[in-house]
């Protein structure tokens, strides 16, 4: 966007801190997700702020990922959420890993239990849930919790030796099972997992949780703008507290609204159910919410980054309309596709009167929007041509202007014609449509004095290629599936693929994968990649008008 906005509220932090002094002027944030999933378009309003922010600041961004439970997480992850926050157009300053610093952390819990500030305690996690208390009623106190600091250090040495199983001990932080903040009643700092690590392999059988980890992170690494989202809120006394206590730098963590948007869902564990019960093809499959979704569907970098920049950093949830993403690839499209004409629903039109045999060259632009039209291709015109269905009427209404009974069209690019006749079969469908054209209209030279309302696409019979186009819409047919009755698949739409099979221009066959068209008249497209030479495979990034509206 163009226009000059006002700051965020964390832009005006940030140019408070670097007016102070604060961190001596400097700016350093860091992207931090799990690796235990594909990103989406709510990690891309994160990505999106704290690599803008470093930018706008001359600071810099590293990428840590939070790799603290080996049971969920995989390098496919990974290697797949750096590639999404490459093609963002983002690069980082460091890539670490939560792992890098589990010998660091540890010596941190070592500290806390040596100040008296930590210990090892045998309960389930029932009688951890019941001894916390509730909101209104204080947490008690077990018999663990007055360990002395010896047996502590003993048990937790034994904990990382591997003597324990799953689940039989853990690290507690000992802090105030009084607090109203029921996270701060006593939190779990690390618990016992025999589980494979995709870094650290088999040398650790005790991971830190989320919240000892995370600050600490942050602290080790001086990051001077932690920025997650509200329901972290809640754990801002904890990552405080643990800074506090081990006496490390204060790293300080602000808090913004997630993106939260109709006609989808951005829960992982919810994307993960869809891939895991096959009701998507996969993480990318052009429907879901995830960047390698949207990037296979057509969305580009540009139109993401828009996207987030519009919709700006909040304190207060709220729920985007997806129509503005929409809205946001539109707007590139429309400047950077290629026009291309292609006949989803086909019928036959012959041009009686142009010799049969003969075929001629026309001249087509690639992107009226660009001056000069950003250069062209030949288009073949032949007697036979493909027409949408939907263009002819036998019974033609006044303001209808396309093609029934002595109606005449211009065929883009080419010339004027007028129905003479159809052909219909048994059913009473239409077959055949015979036409007749004007040969002093031709496109560019137009000598022959007939103005007609009507514009419509075509494609030679003998020179188009087929092509499966897959007619994507939005995933659920509810605004907010989370928030219904039941369970949210029940409210995935049924019509968010149709596959039909189409006739396109033949040079189709040239372009790249995943370069962006526009089908007149019909949507942009770009194409798959399975798409191959022999078969063409087209996605539909987004329609040319928001048919939801409507609706």
């Amino acid at each position: 966007m163009s226009e000059e906005r006002s700051l965020n509220f964390i832009e005006e932090i940030v140019e408070e801190d670097i007016r102070n002094g604060k961190n001596d002027g400097r700016v350093l944030t860091r992207f931090p997700p799990e690796p235990n999933g594909y990103l989406h378009i709510g990690h891309a309003k994160s990505i999106c702020l704290n690599f803008g922010l470093a930018k706008k600041y001359n600071g810099k961004t590293n990428l840590r990922f939070d790799d603290t439970n080996p049971v969920t997480e995989d390098t496919e992850y990974v290697e797949s959420i750096k590639a999404d926050v490459r093609w963002l157009g983002f690069d980082w300053a460091n890539e670490l890993y939560a792992s890098d610093y589990f010998d660091t952390i540890y010596g941190f819990a070592l500290k806390l239990i040596e100040a008296g500030l930590a210990y090892v305690d045998d309960s389930t996690a029932e009688e951890i849930a019941a001894q916390k208390g509730t909101p209104t009623e204080p947490g008690v106190p077990n018999q663990y919790r007055s360990r002395s600091v010896a047996e502590n250090l003993q048990l937790f040495a034994e904990m990382k030796d591997g003597k324990y199983p799953d689940g039989a001990k853990v690290l507690r932080a000992k802090v105030d099972l009084e607090s109203p903040n029921m996270l701060m009643r006593d939190p779990i700092m690390y618990r016992i997992k025999h589980a494979h690590h995709h870094r650290t392999g088999d040398t650790w059988c005790i991971y830190p949780m989320y919240d000892f980890a995370h600050g600490q992170s942050d602290s080790i690494e001086q990051i001077t703008h932690s920025i997650c989202t509200l329901e972290f809120v809640p754990h801002r006394a904890m990552y405080d507290w643990f800074i506090e206590k081990l006496d490390i730098f204060p790293s300080h963590q602000y808090e913004f609204a997630r993106l939260n948007m109709t006609y989808t869902v951005m829960s992982k564990r919810k994307l993960l159910q869809l891939v895991n019960e096959k009701m998507v093809d996969d993480w990318d499959d052009p429907r879901m919410p995830t960047i390698s979704g949207l990037r296979r569907r057509g969305y580009t970098p540009h139109s993401i980054r828009d996207f987030c920049e519009r919709i700006g950093v909040a304190k207060r949830e709220n729920m985007i309309d997806v129509s503005l993403l929409e809205f946001c690839i539109r707007e590139d499209l429309n400047k950077t596709a290629w026009r291309r004409m292609a006949v989803l629903d086909p019928v036959k039109c012959v041009i009686t009167n142009f010799p049969e045999g003969q075929e001629e060259i026309h001249f087509g632009e690639n992107n009226p929007e660009v001056e000069g039209g950003d250069g062209g291709r030949d288009i073949p015109f032949s007697r036979e041509i493909w027409i949408e269905r939907e263009d002819f009427m036998e019974v033609a209404p006044k303001k209808f202007f396309r093609l029934g009974p002595g109606l005449m069209v211009r065929l883009k690019n080419a010339y004027i014609i007028k129905c003479e006749d159809f052909v219909k079969d048994a059913d009473g469908n239409i077959t055949e449509i015979h036409c007749s054209y004007i040969p002093e209209s031709r496109s560019g030279s137009d000598t022959s004095g007939i103005n007609v309302k009507g514009t419509i696409h075509w494609v030679s019979v003998a020179h188009a290629k087929t092509a499966e186009v897959r007619l994507y819409d939005r995933l659920f047919k509810v605004e907010d599936p989370s928030n219904e009755d039941g369970d949210f698949k029940e409210y995935l739409n049924p019509d968010s693929l149709k596959v039909i099979n189409a006739y396109v221009e033949p040079d189709m066959v040239t372009l790249a994968t995943g370069k962006a068209v526009q089908f007149i008249r019909k949507g942009y497209f770009c194409l798959d990649k399975y798409s191959t030479a022999d078969k063409l495979v087209f996605n539909r990034t987004v329609t040319l008008k928001d048919g939801w509206v409507k609706k």
